[in-house]
């Protein structure tokens, strides 16, 4: 039975994982706290996959955070990501880890990326400020896997998710992603019996979410194919807008005020889709639709509030 090691495992991305591993079936799940393993600390990480010597390993640990985290702490987000990336990747071919999976994120790709956003866009003009610290360990860490590939002739590749939402989110107000956000806005209004929720700017930016365990799938796809791409995106290839993105969490919530938008604050950009055919051309497509997907979403965040367990 190969072993698989999933790095990050406690996290959003990493717990999905996990969970698809159990539901796929045929792995043998290795997993490593920060109590045992600093990511940060190459000799620790090269001891561990030598000791383990994994099948595959998914790097689905990072450091993460919203504008203001990246915005604040650009130093911290460039570094740590570069050293996981780096001690993972190089610590994988000590080892001879036959296969590694990496993943990145929608934002390594240009601030006036073309729409939808395709592969080839990678590096052809400069990068959204707010997250370039981030950005670019990302793209280093892809980098890494396409050029240890292609002169060590190891299957290391990479996968680029859209925005993601599901299970184990972060909902704390300002560190959290759109979805949580709108969730618990919405939640707590809905409680309070509030008239009425605003969101900020005009709500017309159009926006992609995947749900967290179909990326998992995508993951595990990807891992069965014998040449995958280098990189690939993966993304559901349709968006709405923040309006009706909110009016959709409003409905699943059951709140039933009025939603009203703020002109005075920033938009962001426009438009942020992922273009998936390359993906699409393996034979894997997404297969949970999103209003499904917010119902689970927000059950999840009732049952983590009522035990506790919600990352507020």
């Amino acid at each position: 039975m190969p072993k698989i090691f999933i790095t990050g495992h406690r996290g959003m991305v990493g717990s999905a994982l996990v969970r698809e591993a159990e539901r796929h079936g045929g792995h043998e799940v290795i997993t490593a706290g920060r109590d045992r393993l600093d990511l940060l600390n190459q000799q620790a990480v090269f001891d561990f996959l030598a000791a383990e010597k994994p099948d595959i390993v998914v790097i689905a640990a990072a450091k993460v955070g919203g504008i203001h985290a990246n915005a604040t702490y650009p130093a911290d987000f460039i570094y740590e990501n570069l050293a996981i990336a780096s001690n993972l990747v190089e610590g994988s071919r000590r080892a001879e880890v036959p296969r590694v999976l990496f993943l990145g994120s929608s934002c390594i790709y240009p601030k006036l990326a073309p729409q939808p956003m395709p592969e080839d866009c990678l590096l052809t003009s400069p990068l959204e400020v707010t997250n370039e610290a981030y950005a670019i360990a990302k793209i280093a860490g892809l980098k890494l896997c396409q050029h240890y590939r292609a002169q060590h002739g190891l299957l290391y590749h990479s996968a680029m998710p859209t925005n993601l939402y599901g299970p184990g989110d972060n909902y704390h107000p300002e560190n959290s992603h759109v979805i949580p956000a709108l969730i618990r806005r919405f939640h707590e209004a809905k409680v309070s019996g509030k008239p009425s929720v605003t969101i900020w700017g005009t709500g017309t930016p159009r926006r992609e979410f995947l749900h967290v365990d179909d990326l998992a799938a995508a993951c595990f796809h990807l891992l069965g194919l014998e040449n995958p791409p280098d990189w690939v995106n993966v993304g559901v290839g349709e968006d709405v807008t923040i309006l009706e993105l909110a009016q959709l969490v409003a409905k699943t919530v059951g709140y039933e005020g009025e939603i009203l938008t703020d002109p005075t604050k920033p938009d962001g950009t426009p438009r942020k889709l992922m273009e998936v055919s390359r993906l699409k051309g393996t034979g894997w497509a997404p297969q949970i639709g999103f209003e499904e997907g917010l119902a689970a979403a927000y059950q999840d965040f009732l049952s983590k509030l009522e035990s506790g367990e919600a990352r507020l």
